[in-house]
């Protein structure tokens, strides 16, 4: 069954179940194009901007009392159970450039739940005051550091107090130091996981600082900046009630030529975004190059045995988690590709890439945020450390005739480690072969724990 919609072209047929008009219907029938649709953080952002935008253009007496609480009520109906009227939010990604499309399902979605014989219109009320190009990239600021802050920040501080815990654990614990992946001299396990811990500290602290650019919104500068048809310091105001509304500090954005053709914020953040991706690929590589073996490899760690990990060979395990997470972390290499690309594309008065700038951002934020979850809870929380294995190791290691270097020298030293080497010998075998050292220096210099 359908019922008839009209807009600004003419008539259209809609199914009669849905919350949409014909505007939405139309973007359902020309964009076909790959399963990727409208994140539905962006819509509950548009959701909550339309919500607020009511509030003030009643303050502003622009819209009567009795259409903006219908309006705020609809939008609260929606944001309390959004993930039950997605169904109603069926846009492409791939569509208008500005998001217009996304702009108007949303504001089409509300002025039906709000209408009562359809005296609210999605243009002249529900977007009210607003235009595609100010609400959409403001959405996408608000969608962008709401899901930062209350997704991924969270699971970052669980790694933290995670290799915190670690890092203490094992702090006496010595092991073999490797650069250039060949032996060098030794360190204690509890030091290379402050290194890990180093990495994720830093990128916290980068993702924190260029957050701070998401809080400053476009709104009020309507379709190219001048601000026209939007009551005077409407971004001011609108700004000031959604710090009310979500205990964000939002600020309206002073120069809104640039909050609408340009998306350096989105850009910026993202780039601390991939910063972490590479430092999480650093630490899963070091940690599934440390456990390999388990009898032909590192073996210095034990992974959890989560599944079996090869059809062919019984009892085979394999670091998963590992691979899970160095997979996601190339996914978001390629997200910040596309988004280094398309925030270059403000071409005069509008940036026509939001769509697939916000699709990419989010999905890196979500990505991140359950890959570190999954791979801190199956993986790092569940390490074991094989002391015997870095035991073994540093006491075989040549690298320990750098201990040596202040007594005899770099040359001595070095002949004593090739000599060793060479013919097969231990470095205390090869010094005092040489007439370098006596057995008590030996027992000096050779104390892996005075090298750490």
């Amino acid at each position: 069954m359908n019922r008839i919609e009209k807009d600004s072209m003419g008539e259209i047929n809609v199914p009669k179940e849905v919350f949409w008009g014909a505007q939405t219907q139309r973007s359902l029938e020309n964009f076909h194009i790959g399963t990727e649709k409208m994140p539905l953080s962006l819509i509950e952002a548009l959701i909550q901007v339309k919500k607020i935008c009511a509030v003030v253009n009643e303050n502003e007496k622009k819209l009567s009392i009795e259409r903006s609480v219908r309006i705020q009520d609809a939008c609260s109906l929606l944001l309390n159970d959004l993930n039950g009227y997605a169904k109603h939010f069926p846009l492409c990604l791939w569509q208008t450039g500005s998001g217009t499309q996304t702009n108007m399902n949303v504001n089409e979605v509300i002025a039906h739940l709000a209408s009562s014989d359809n005296d609210i219109h999605p243009n002249d009320h529900v977007n009210l005051s607003q235009s595609s190009n100010d609400v959409f990239p403001t959405a996408m600021h608000i969608a962008a550091i709401s899901q930062v802050k209350t997704r991924l920040i969270p699971e970052i501080e669980k790694w933290l107090k995670q290799l915190t815990d670690m890092e203490r654990q094992y702090a006496n614990v010595i092991k073999i130091g490797r650069t250039h992946m060949q032996d060098a001299t030794p360190v204690t396990f509890g030091q290379e996981v402050s290194g890990w811990k180093g990495m994720i500290e830093n990128s916290r602290s980068a993702i924190q600082l260029s957050s701070d650019s998401l809080l400053k919104l476009a709104i009020g500068g309507t379709a190219v900046g001048t601000g026209l048809n939007a009551p005077d310091n409407f971004g001011i105001k609108i700004c000031q009630e959604l710090e009310k509304s979500l205990g964000i500090p939002f600020i309206s954005e002073s120069n809104k030529f640039f909050a609408l053709t340009s998306h350096q914020p989105i850009s910026f953040v993202h780039g601390a975004l991939r910063a972490l991706a590479s430092d999480l690929m650093k630490i899963a590589n070091d940690i599934r190059w440390l456990a390999s073996g388990p009898r032909n490899g590192l073996a210095e760690l034990t992974l959890p045995s989560n599944e079996p990990g090869s059809s062919i060979m019984p009892g085979k395990i394999n670091p998963t988690q590992a691979e899970a997470l160095t997979m996601i972390t190339t996914q978001v290499m390629g997200n910040d590709t596309t988004i280094q690309i398309a925030a270059s594309q403000g071409n005069f008065e509008l940036n026509v890439y939001k769509p697939v700038l916000i699709y990419n951002f989010l999905q890196t934020v979500t990505l991140l945020t359950d890959g570190m979850q999954s791979f801190r809870e199956k993986c790092l929380k569940g390490i074991s450390v094989n002391e015997e294995k870095m035991t073994e190791y540093v006491s075989e290691s040549l690298m320990l005739v750098t201990a040596f270097t202040p007594y005899i020298g770099y040359e001595k030293a070095a002949e004593i480690a090739k000599k060793a080497l060479s013919e097969n010998q231990s470095l205390r075998e090869s010094a005092l072969s040489l007439g370098y050292a006596t057995i008590e220096e030996l027992d000096n210099w050779l104390n892996p724990k005075s090298m750490i």
